[in-house]
């Protein structure tokens, strides 16, 4: 298995695309902090302060998608299965180790960003200071969600097989099918992979909004669920 992992770790790495993704996650959670923190007027309450540092955890969701089902856009995944031996089902548990992998490297990248960069702009502010506590909680939610996130868009891109269509099906859930659940119902859209990893980042909070725990559960729980379903469709669907 560890050989399996390494050898989708070399194409992860070497694959533009991935790097694209990586650089845009890391530049947007630095370009989220200045705008919130500087451009967003005075922030004197937790709430707001939290929002600066929430991250871009959103865009490895669909560098696991856009990345698992390019495999099969470019008829890869056949001679990646023949190449090792290996059964479909287990190469693709090998490939979704190896995106966690990066989901956790690049999660780490924007922890240090949205801490170094932000907690120092966050000081100026009026109002209380985030608490050690807050700070943490914010690191391991942004940490958990990248790596759940990550998980979430392997089984879609899995189950899809299509780049586009996991790619524009990731837009539609975050600009029409959200809003409009929050809009029949304040936070019902936290019960959604990005409703819950906006909850566990701190993009969005309120009275209205499920629990930190509660998001985490959700968003476990996608990550599980869809896993398996994707799993399941590897024994019954060719390859190419």
């Amino acid at each position: 298995m560890s050989r399996l992992v390494r050898g989708e770790l070399i194409k992860i790495v070497s694959a533009r695309t991935a790097l694209a993704f990586v650089t845009a996650s890391v530049v947007l959670t630095a370009f989220n902090v200045l705008i919130v923190a500087l451009a967003a007027g005075t922030l004197d309450d937790v709430g707001e302060k939290e929002e600066a540092l929430s991250g871009m955890p959103i865009l490895l969701l669909l560098l696991g998608a856009v990345g698992v089902a390019g495999e099969f856009r470019h008829r890869t995944a056949a001679p990646a299965a023949l190449a090792s031996g290996a059964s479909p089902e287990r190469l693709l548990l090998a490939r979704a180790t190896a995106y966690t992998i990066t989901g956790l490297a690049v999660g780490v990248l924007m922890v240090a960003v949205s801490l170094g960069a932000g907690l120092p702009l966050l000081a100026r502010q009026p109002g209380p200071d985030l608490s050690v506590g807050e700070v943490a909680a914010i690191a391991v939610g942004l940490l958990g969600s990248s790596v759940l996130a990550t998980v979430i868009g392997v089984a879609v891109g899995a189950l899809l097989r299509n780049q586009v269509l996991a790619a524009v099906g990731a837009l539609i859930l975050i600009f029409v099918v959200n809003p409009l659940l929050d809009r029949a119902r304040e936070g019902v859209s936290d019960y959604t992979p990005l409703g819950a990893v906006a909850v566990l980042t701190r993009m969005v909070h309120g009275p209205a909004r499920i629990s930190l725990g509660a998001a985490a559960i959700v968003l476990g729980t996608w990550a599980v669920g869809l896993m398996a379903v994707a799993l399941a469709g590897e024994r019954r669907r060719d390859l190419a």
